[in-house]
């Protein structure tokens, strides 16, 4: 069937239809569940361990599940993605997801988040995400990419098995099935004992599922093409800036997963918000300093395109298939933000974030 669909209509349009209800899916359960990674990471530095902690982990166990079960079956095989195939930047990953988790905590939301938090009528989170675009792609391709460049050089690590953790350390696919179920069902009872919606807890696992359809679905694409094809998943960072320099440079937008997904996830969290009632213009207020936003976008714009990814593509994506990189990025990501969050605490509290 795939292999009529390409003959059909080519690569091009069926990665951007894919990318769409993959990113449709995503955006009504981030939106929904209330998925964000800066949430969790603030419940996680103030010990007061809640739904926002529940939901993250939810989402991100249930990717594992769902990634590496197909793998354990044979149905996928990511040993070509770009997280595990090609050399990877310890001191990228290092470095960058320090930047992104304290860049996060400024802007409240990463870069998935603001762009859900956008479509659901909130201009704060749409000029911080233009901001973090712009500073992704000056960190690419622009001004900033000598320096990430040089920062990356620092610490590599070649691609192939020794990427992979679970190949490292001789850990069979199977094996971190039944380790992610687990948790998943250990988040589940955690999520439901603390009060949280059953449908928000039903959001989040399907967060994780569109992550897992992301890899299948790129993956079929490749296997049936006679044209390489990248497989991977839901990212952001790289995305939205070649979404934005592609319509501000471009007649018309090369049709890819990339093109495709960042507004299926707009359309997609755009649906939910209208659909709840949860959609409502929100504006900078007194109480909410533009610059802790801009200046967050900056760090997670140059942390991400640093660090391989962002909090999903890098931590969701690249963790699922257990990238040394991803893993290390995530768990960086993590410390910023707690760390950061930590430091707002003890500010005067005119001074701190809203």
């Amino acid at each position: 069937m795939m292999e009529q669909l390409l003959d059909r209509f080519g690569e091009g349009p069926v990665l951007f239809v894919l990318a769409l209800g993959v990113g449709m899916l995503f955006g009504a359960a981030a939106q929904h569940s209330r998925f964000c990674l800066r949430s969790a990471t603030i419940e996680f530095a103030t010990r007061a361990w809640g739904s926002s902690l529940s939901i993250w982990v939810i989402a991100f166990s249930a990717a594992v599940l769902g990634v590496q079960s197909m793998i354990a079956f044979g149905v996928l095989d990511v040993s070509q993605a770009r997280q595990l195939a090609a050399t990877g930047s310890l001191s990228g990953a290092i470095i960058g997801g320090a930047l992104f988790g304290a860049g996060m905590i400024l802007a409240r939301g990463c870069a998935s988040r603001l762009l859900v938090l956008s479509a659901t009528g909130n201009l704060r989170a749409v000029i911080t995400g233009l901001v973090l675009t712009l500073t992704a792609q000056a960190s690419l391709r622009g001004g900033l990419a000598p320096v990430r460049e040089a920062l990356g050089a620092l610490w590599t690590v070649p691609g192939g098995d020794g990427r992979n953790l679970l190949t490292a350390f001789d850990i069979s696919p199977t094996a971190m099935a039944i380790v992610s179920g687990a948790t998943l069902l250990c988040a589940l009872w955690f999520a439901q004992a603390k009060g949280t919606a059953i449908s928000r807890i039903f959001a989040a696992v399907l967060v994780g599922v569109a992550v897992a359809l992301g890899w299948m679905g790129t993956y079929a694409v490749a296997t049936a093409s006679f044209d390489v094809v990248a497989v991977s998943s839901v990212t952001f960072t790289g995305p939205s800036a070649d979404t934005l320099m592609g319509l501000v440079n471009e007649r018309s937008l090369p049709l890819g997963f990339g093109s495709g997904l960042v507004p299926g996830v707009f359309l997609g969290a755009m649906g939910m918000a209208m659909l709840t009632g949860d959609a409502r213009i929100q504006r900078f207020e007194p109480d909410m300093p533009m610059e802790r936003y801009l200046l967050g976008g900056v760090l997670m714009g140059f942390g991400s395109m640093l660090a391989g990814g962002c909090a999903v593509g890098a931590g969701m994506s690249g963790g699922s298939v257990f990238a040394v990189t991803a893993w290390v990025a995530l768990l960086f990501m993590w410390i910023g933000a707690a760390a950061t969050q930590l430091v707002l605490l003890r500010m005067p509290r005119s001074t701190a974030v809203a």
